[in-house]
């Protein structure tokens, strides 16, 4: 199908990036990078979680967050809902006048990995769901379906296509406006990444699909390229590359880096590809030096180091 001419990059830093860091980030400093993320021009991001807080500490300040920060027109914030006791929460805050566009829910594609996660069969998931979906619809709220473990799960292995067919047909027929598809431990590889949405858009050309990958293996950004070379316009990606299986004290199911695929590198990628973002690579490169300062170690991101493709250099001497 060929790259779209313009890609719309969500920012996870503030949510997905932040669950699976143990140091509980100030309230001042993620408000702070709410706004220089929009600053950079970043038109989507996720913004918090309405976790239980007993569960993920990091999202305790849920509320103040989308009561005091930064709001620009045109852009789209989105929250995670993790269940239905979070969504009571999260609609409280929609009637009193400082909700989100977009909430995130998800079902792993595979169950195991789903009832570590969650503790729902996918059965008893599809009812609590279908019924957040709905309270959604009447609020004016956009949801976005997440099949995880689109690609493998760590506990369970192999996830059949079928069972990734069956968490999209749902959110698809239950009237989710976009369709997250998460590689949730990274696990995929491009091949396996273009027989899969293949296969998805061939069912449902029309639907509007988000390239979720994590770069536990190193193989976000390809897998990225490989989901957006199919056409898509929607992809995630995370400042630092941080993020994966929330800091919970559970036992862990994936070992190695669990992070996002990396902002500054995705975003400056795209750029030397004349794809357009809409994002300044030169203010993001230092919100990566930032996000290092407030998270007190150094992450993962290339380009910050780097510095972008130098194509006119002025200054270098070969004899020196």
């Amino acid at each position: 199908m060929g790259f779209a001419k313009t890609v719309t990059v969500c920012e996870c830093w503030a949510r997905d990036g932040l669950q699976s860091i143990p140091k509980v980030i100030s309230t001042e400093d993620k408000l702070e990078m709410i706004k220089a993320v929009q600053d950079a021009g970043f038109q989507k991001l996720e913004v918090t979680s309405f976790s239980h807080p007993k569960l993920l500490p990091q999202f305790a300040d849920c509320v103040d967050i989308l009561k005091r920060m930064d709001r620009r027109p045109g852009v789209s914030y989105v929250v995670l809902m993790p269940n239905e006791k979070g969504f009571q929460r999260f609609e409280q805050c929609v009637k009193e006048g400082f909700g989100a566009h977009e909430i995130i829910l998800m079902i792993s594609s595979s169950e195991a990995h789903n009832m570590v996660n969650f503790r729902l069969e996918h059965k008893d998931a599809f009812v609590i769901h279908s019924r957040i979906i709905q309270k959604c619809h009447e609020l004016g709220i956009k949801v976005i379906g997440c099949p995880g473990t689109v690609y493998g799960c760590p506990i369970a292995g192999d996830v059949p296509m079928e069972k990734v067919v069956e968490v999209t047909k749902f959110y698809i027929e239950e009237g989710c406006q976009t369709i997250m598809l998460g590689d949730t431990t990274g696990a995929a590889n491009p091949f396996i990444v273009r027989e899969r949405i293949g296969e998805l858009l061939s069912r449902w050309p029309d639907a509007k699909y988000i390239a979720h990958f994590h770069d536990t293996r190193g193989n976000g950004i390809v897998n990225s390229i490989a989901a957006l070379e199919l056409g898509l316009e929607y992809v995630d990606t995370s400042i630092g590359a941080i993020g994966g299986q929330p800091a919970t004290g559970a036992n862990m199911y994936q070992f190695g880096f669990t992070g996002n695929t990396c902002s500054e590198d995705l975003v400056a990628l795209l750029d030397e590809m004349g794809i357009e973002t809409g994002v300044d690579v030169d203010k993001l490169i230092q919100l990566g030096h930032r996000a290092e300062e407030i998270i007190g170690q150094p992450l993962r991101a290339n380009v910050i180091r780097s510095g972008r493709v130098n194509h006119h250099p002025k200054d270098y001497d070969p004899n020196a």
